[in-house]
């Protein structure tokens, strides 16, 4: 069972890895017109980087279940 959460968390990370990085390039995305004083994208696409801290979380909690599992292995093992 311990193995199944290591799993489970080293999945968190990697999708918290990715909805991090689709969040960083939709942040540069919306950014790119204000800089260059473009026509601004609508407001959906600013809802976009909402995805970046959303994958930081994710791969927060994938990182604490890891550690949750790694340790009850260890109080098995003793």
């Amino acid at each position: 069972m311990s193995s199944q959460s290591a799993d489970r968390g080293d999945a968190y990370v990697k999708a918290g890895a990715i909805v991090f990085g689709l969040g960083a390039l939709a942040t540069l995305v919306t950014f790119v017109p204000l800089v260059l004083n473009l026509t601004p994208l609508p407001t959906a696409a600013y809802w976009l980087s909402m995805l970046m801290p959303l994958g930081f979380l994710l791969a927060l909690s994938g990182l604490l279940l890891s550690a949750r599992a790694q340790r009850r292995r260890s109080r098995a093992d003793a």
